[in-house]
């Protein structure tokens, strides 16, 4: 609308937007909490004008209209302001006078969002209606015991291993010939996948942190945290909790100038090191931290500049190819620490996962492999990337446990998931499928800032502005006037409470199959679904 009144035509309107504000002015009380926390500014105080026409009294007085000033909450109706719907003003307003409501049209401002050069912003997760994870069912059900009690009366081996796994005449002759043997860590299924300490906010981090290392040292669970590409807090790397930390290396090495110099003073080694070639949300591209996020000492760790775009960089002159870097990367992270440490690729869910894979079968230096499926969400994809891109993780899972399986190795090579694992909320019993699959462990990051952090984001639109460092709940903010919003001893708690509902709920799907001594991996016998073409696929039971 323009100054003078008159209508243009790209003029908008609150019911244009894709989320609108409603908001009473009988119960607000003109505190300014809302405005004050809206991370994209999308409201305002404003003054309105409001017309009331006066009735007809009789002869003396005829009809008229009178005018009346007052202060109001005002949407702002700029596409670059326009409301996410994350609900903080009415988490803050203490009348439950304002509320954000979805627009009843879906195909609002497709024309409007991509002015002046810029994208529609996006958290990064894709819109799809569903996948095969969460129409498999566990189909083998032993009826000797009530697997209610079963699930809490029975002690359970919930752990996996990452690292190589030799029989024991290949590991003596490994060890006579070469005085070595491959490290082997026992750790928990679910590890906290990749998020990197640019995307995640500080308090995040240590949040995060907190909760592994209460899991560890308090409840006895040996769970892993990833930490994505870009380094790791500083202090991080000469504390004691490093063993809990898998450290990921990707791209131009950004972040392991520090890492590297950290190495003499380092008191314990990493659980693993986790080279990353790509991502399932983004197969092919680089990922990109904006200009929002990098402060001063994000562009410390990374040795770049202040307040400028990152870009994946180009891959390294030492990562030309898949089979250079099983041959040379691998071995050179692994002597980095004196073969201490299990060394291993992490990939995008793509058809040639088994060439890299037989790869890695015949480097006795490759400790697992790791594969990100399509539905993985991270901030920094395009949405071409999201939507038309990449693999299914069921079926790349279950077609290289099929290869191991020929090849004999099937026990001696872990294959880690993740991507969409828990997407809608079936964490465990995801879990429990892909393993059953193939996989020795998966990996989650989105559930983990959902169920940890209380992340608002939602696969129908809602905030979703992860990339542009906006979050109001301070997840993904590198603003300390954001993430200060986030107490990390909160995170650690919630974090302690998820896992020991997933643990819980992983427990109450492995009784019934009576496995109660290992993780049921390969066990695909005891999966069924009712989809022919899924069933022929993954190779399992087609159950109706």
């Amino acid at each position: 609308m323009l100054s003078n009144g008159s209508i243009a035509p790209s003029s908008l309107g609150p019911k244009d937007l894709p989320w609108q504000i409603r908001w009473s002015q009988q119960k607000c009380t003109l505190c300014g909490r809302c405005t004050a926390v809206c991370p994209v500014h999308a409201i305002d105080l404003g003054v309105f004008r409001q017309r009331s026409v006066k009735p007809h009294l009789g002869l003396q007085q005829p009809p008229g209209t009178d005018y009346r000033i007052y202060y109001g909450i005002r949407q702002k109706t700029d596409p670059a302001y326009a409301c996410i719907g994350c609900g903080m003003c009415s988490q803050v307003c203490p009348n439950e006078a304002i509320m954000p409501y979805h627009n009843d049209e879906p195909d609002k401002l497709r024309f409007h969002m991509d002015r002046g050069g810029q994208p529609m912003r996006r958290g990064g997760r894709r819109n799809d209606p569903g996948g095969v994870l969460d129409q498999i069912k566990f189909t083998r059900i032993s009826m000797l015991t009530d697997p209610a009690l079963d699930a809490g009366r029975h002690e359970f081996e919930l752990s996996t291993l990452l690292g190589r796994i030799l029989s024991p005449e290949e590991q003596l002759t490994t060890y006579r010939e070469q005085g070595w043997e491959p490290p082997v860590r026992e750790i928990y299924p679910l590890i906290i996948g990749s998020m990197s300490f640019g995307a995640l906010s500080p308090n995040m981090w240590e949040g995060l942190m907190m909760g592994v290392a209460y899991l560890n040292e308090e409840m006895g669970m040996p769970v892993r945290m990833a930490t994505g590409e870009g380094g790791c807090p500083p202090r991080l790397l000469r504390s004691r909790f490093l063993k809990y930390v898998i450290l990921q290396i990707a791209s131009g090495y950004f972040g392991w100038d520090q890492i590297i110099h950290a190495l003499p003073e380092m008191k314990e080694d990493p659980c693993a090191v986790e080279i990353k070639y790509g991502q399932g949300a983004k197969p092919g591209d680089g990922g990109l931290l904006m200009w929002y996020k990098v402060n001063k000492l994000i562009s410390a760790i990374r040795g770049v500049p202040m307040g400028v775009n990152l870009p994946s960089p180009p891959t390294h002159q030492t990562k030309y190819s898949i089979e250079e870097a099983v041959a040379k990367m691998i071995q050179s992270m692994s002597m980095a620490w004196g073969f201490r440490v299990p060394v291993y690729p992490k990939i995008s869910g793509t058809s040639t996962a088994l060439a890299v894979l037989n790869n890695l079968s015949r480097n006795p230096y490759a400790g697992a492999m790791a594969i990100d499926g399509e539905d993985g969400g991270t901030g920094a994809a395009y949405n071409v990337s999201m939507d038309h891109m990449g693999h299914s993780i069921a079926s790349n899972i279950r077609d290289c446990y099929l290869n191991l399986v020929k090849l004999g190795q099937q026990n001696e090579i872990p294959l880690f998931a993740g991507g969409g694992v828990g997407k809608r909320g079936n964490l465990a019993a995801n879990a429990a499928a892909l393993i059953m699959l193939g996989a020795s462990g998966v990996q989650s990051g989105k559930y983990v800032m959902q169920a940890g952090a209380g992340c608002v984001g939602s696969e129908a639109g809602r905030c979703n502005i992860c990339n542009i460092g906006r979050c109001p709940k301070g997840i993904t903010s590198q603003d300390p006037r954001l993430y200060r919003r986030l107490d990390p001893e909160r995170v650690a708690e919630r974090v302690v409470d998820f896992y020991l509902s997933f643990d819980t709920e992983l427990r109450k799907i492995m009784a019934p199959l009576g496995r109660s001594t290992s993780l049921p991996i390969g066990m695909s016998d005891a999966l069924g679904v009712s989809d022919a073409e899924i069933a022929e696929r993954l190779s399992i039971k087609h159950v109706v």
